[in-house]
């Protein structure tokens, strides 16, 4: 392949991934935010189900458990769900407040934190 050759499809292919990076941006302004917010609605109510359905298993399996190891059906069991729904609706609270996101964050402390900066 000569040094031409070379340049022209080099060219070429600088042409073609310029073309597809204007025709995804103009795809992202149009469409971008709506569809981001679409699946990040999604993904917490995803996220809520799941952290309800997986507290109350686990709630349940450990009352089944305690129920057949000591003998004491069905106390353990309902002790358990119940304990299990609140733990469930702890964790969708703390899931859709925003609570819990990172190590010490806190909007009291992001409060007074810009309080102390003016």
């Amino acid at each position: 392949m000569s040094d031409e050759d070379s340049r022209r499809s080099l060219d070429d292919l600088d042409a073609r991934i310029k073309r597809a990076r204007e025709e995804g941006e103009a795809a992202a302004k149009g469409k971008g935010p709506i569809l981001r917010g679409q699946a990040s609605g999604f993904g917490m109510a995803f996220r809520i189900g799941v952290e309800l359905v997986a507290a109350l298993a686990v709630g349940v399996g450990i009352g089944l458990l305690l129920d057949r190891w000591l003998d004491t059906t069905p106390w353990f069991l309902v002790v358990f769900f119940f304990l299990g729904a609140a733990a469930g609706i702890l964790n969708v609270y703390r899931a859709a407040s925003g609570m819990g996101l990172a190590a010490g964050y806190s909007d009291e402390m992001n409060e007074s934190s810009k309080s102390d900066k003016r």
